[in-house]
């Protein structure tokens, strides 16, 4: 019997053809189970930002046996995050993916109490902060080894009284200078693609805090 080629061999997983680009309700539950699980959310940002790479590159990348790379693709290429990339393979035993870039976006408020869709929201929040917190620890760990001019990230903060109008419009002003710098630096990249780059990552959060909270 022939081998199947590898596009063949991920039919099981394939997501569904009018998967939208910025999911929302039982989608949308399903798209934050997939990627809010650090072995998954580590795959996810190496296809993306590193390129496409077959599973074996995967595991040697990322420290991880080939099974379990192969078992956290499936979830995460259902949900439309990642994709075969069958033309680059030289041969059917190699099976290459690609990262998808999608707009994910979630409040656990929109979901009632006790159900299981604020339950996966909260649970998603807390993965995400724990992720995103383990990314600011690495890089405070590994700052001196980077070249000089890569070591000076941003680190600011501001406490004072505030309306909820007030915080609603700083979290809108937040969002639309990061979305205007996003499709600047991409657009810059596709003018100057020879210039150094390097994967740079922007947390922001804006939230009513008590003095002293911990």
């Amino acid at each position: 019997m022939p081998r199947r080629t590898a596009a063949e061999r991920h039919t099981d997983s394939a997501p569904p053809a009018d998967l939208p680009d910025a999911p929302s309700g039982a989608v949308l539950i399903d798209a934050l189970i997939a990627l809010h699980h650090p072995v998954r959310r580590r795959i996810f940002e190496t296809l993306t930002q590193e390129g496409p790479a077959t599973v074996g590159d995967l595991a040697r990348r990322l420290g991880l046996p080939v099974g379990s790379i192969s078992h956290h693709l499936k979830p995460l290429h259902r949900a439309g995050f990642v994709v075969p990339a069958p033309e680059l393979a030289r041969d059917t035993r190699e099976s290459w993916w690609r990262g998808v870039t999608r707009r994910l976006s979630w409040s656990s408020d929109r979901y009632t109490d006790g159900s299981v869709g604020r339950q996966v929201a909260d649970t998603a929040e807390r993965a995400n902060l724990d992720y995103l917190t383990a990314a600011v620890v690495r890089w405070m760990r590994d700052r001196d080894t980077l070249p000089q001019e890569w070591r000076h990230g941003l680190a600011s903060d501001t406490f004072l009284p505030a309306t909820a109008a007030q915080m609603e419009d700083l979290a809108g002003r937040i969002t639309a200078l990061v979305e205007r710098w996003t499709s600047e630096v991409r657009a810059d990249a596709e003018e100057h693609p020879d210039a150094e780059r390097r994967p740079v990552r922007m947390i922001a959060r804006v939230f009513p805090s008590e003095p002293g909270s911990a």
